[in-house]
């Protein structure tokens, strides 16, 4: 489907659930993490991910909060497999929990994984998160056995991880993962951004791969590389000529833009199983779609992430 701008929309950012045991300081700080009366069942999600397949979806990414919250996580995977609808269905994760679940997440047919890391130290980690390292690494091990392309989320920020800039790049250099920098965005929390900008002339030894545009990162390799080296810039340098996605939250609310308010619900036509509608109301969304994010016009979201879906 091609929104009113020429784009073709055919990826879904599907949330499962706004809780999440981890407090970032950039997304959810100072929520309880109880589950959200409206949060919807599993054979929710999946029908949605029949309807947008219906309408030339070829992607799908399950995200949160913490998306392996849900008990039903596996039978969700299944189900939008069984679709047989989707080219790539992929999960992001704090992979604290992914030690345990990886491999029936694999069986049941997840394809890849995106995991959130924005410490390599202990103590930073626990600033950040308010939460242990140990299990997320334990978890990237798992999840590194199973899955390729291991992509590897960092958001920085100034005076809390930005000293662990070359730590990270290391990661990249000496294992087959591409870990990704992620310009903090206003999206209701706390810190003050590093540019990813000024990352990539710091270090010139870093040079730019062949850029995918339905991707909204720029790659960079090192010589010798295993990984590659990923920037995300919603600020500094969007990305939303190529964006080719929307939101749908866990209570059923299509965002067809992050960096905008512009909200649809989709609920009545979920409950309903209201085929028609549904579709209706996303191609009405997708048609609504802006242009061009409002990050760098004094955007205040009315959502926070975790609420959104990351």
């Amino acid at each position: 489907m091609t929104d009113n701008h020429g784009r073709k929309i055919e990826y879904l950012r599907l949330s499962l659930t706004e809780r999440c045991r981890q407090r970032c300081i950039y997304c959810s700080e100072g929520g309880d993490g109880c589950s959200n009366a409206d949060e919807m069942s599993a054979a929710d999600f999946i029908y949605i991910a029949k309807i947008c397949s219906q309408l030339g979806f070829k992607k799908i990414r399950l995200t949160g909060g913490e998306p392996l919250l849900r008990h039903d996580i596996c039978g969700i995977v299944s189900g939008i497999s069984k679709l047989d609808a989707y080219e790539d269905i992929a999960l992001t994760t704090n992979a604290a929990m992914l030690s345990q679940k990886a491999k029936d997440l694999r069986a049941a047919g997840l394809m890849r994984c995106n995991i959130s890391l924005d410490s390599l130290n202990p103590e930073t980690y626990k600033i950040i998160t308010g939460c242990d390292l140990q299990p997320s690494l334990e978890g990237i091990r798992a999840a590194k056995r199973l899955f390729s392309p291991l992509k590897i989320n960092t958001v920085l920020i100034k005076g809390v991880n930005d000293g662990e800039i070359a730590d990270f790049i290391k990661l990249a250099e000496q294992h087959a993962v591409d870990v990704r920098f992620i310009e903090l965005m206003p999206m209701g929390g706390k810190g003050e951004r590093v540019k990813n900008s000024d990352i990539i002339a710091a270090f010139p030894h870093l040079v730019p791969c062949r850029r995918d545009l339905s991707e909204p990162a720029v790659y960079y390799k090192g010589e010798g590389f295993k990984g590659r080296v990923g920037f995300i810039s919603p600020i500094t340098d969007g990305f939303c000529g190529g964006c080719n996605r929307i939101r749908i939250t866990s209570g059923g609310v299509l965002r067809p833009c992050l960096g905008s308010n512009l909200e649809f619900s989709l609920r009545k036509a979920i409950d309903e199983r209201d085929d028609e509608l549904l579709a209706r109301k996303i191609t009405e969304a997708i048609r609504s779609k802006p242009l061009k994010n409002s990050f760098g016009h004094g955007f205040t979201p009315n959502r926070k992430m975790n609420e959104i879906g990351g």
